[in-house]
């Protein structure tokens, strides 16, 4: 699955946040690059990328090798929560019905 985010943080924020949260849930770096990282565990492996888009915003895309809705592209969205919630901690989020 391949999953994306449009985020207001800089690269750097959004990769050291992701350094903190992914082995929480289990998994371990496997590479660094300047704006990618790889992680890979019992869940899966993980190809997270970022990139400058559009002047202020950071393009976060993250690439699971996991069919369908797997516990793997559950965390990602986890991940994509905590993006935002750091990004506007006053926003709350409300259930549409």
């Amino acid at each position: 699955m391949r999953h994306f985010y449009r985020s207001q943080l800089a690269l750097a924020d959004v990769l050291a946040a992701a350094d903190q949260f992914f082995p929480h849930v289990g998994l371990a770096q496997q590479t660094t690059a300047p704006k990618t990282r790889t992680y890979s565990g019992p869940l899966g492996t993980l190809k997270l990328s970022v990139k400058a888009e559009g002047g202020h915003y950071t393009f976060v895309q993250a690439e699971t090798d996991q069919m369908g809705e797997s516990r793997m592209d559950r965390n990602v969205k986890r991940f994509f929560v905590g993006l935002h919630r750091t990004e506007d901690p006053s926003h709350m989020l409300t259930p549409n019905y």
